[in-house]
């Protein structure tokens, strides 16, 4: 059974419809302003940020570390991975 996994959070659900119905931690309006967002870029040995290039073989590892790069400035947002 595929794993769907949240692009912002990286929770994994064995539904689509499952995981975008609940609210996510890590959301970028705020903690559980708004719905898991599904990762298109399907499951991977290896994640990047796509904007500072750091790699994690967990995407919930990766999405929980602020990243140095981000577009809102100096580690306000978290890395975001890349498809």
């Amino acid at each position: 059974m595929p794993t769907h996994l949240c692009e912002y959070c990286g929770t994994p659900s064995p539904s689509i419809t499952m995981l975008t119905s609940m609210t996510c931690p890590r959301h970028p309006r705020g903690a559980n302003q708004g719905k898991h967002k599904l990762y298109e870029g399907g499951e991977k040995r290896i994640y990047t940020c796509k904007f500072c290039g750091i790699t994690n073989p967990s995407l919930a590892n990766l999405t929980s570390m602020k990243c140095p790069h981000h577009p809102d400035g100096h580690s306000n947002g978290f890395h975001s991975p890349a498809l």
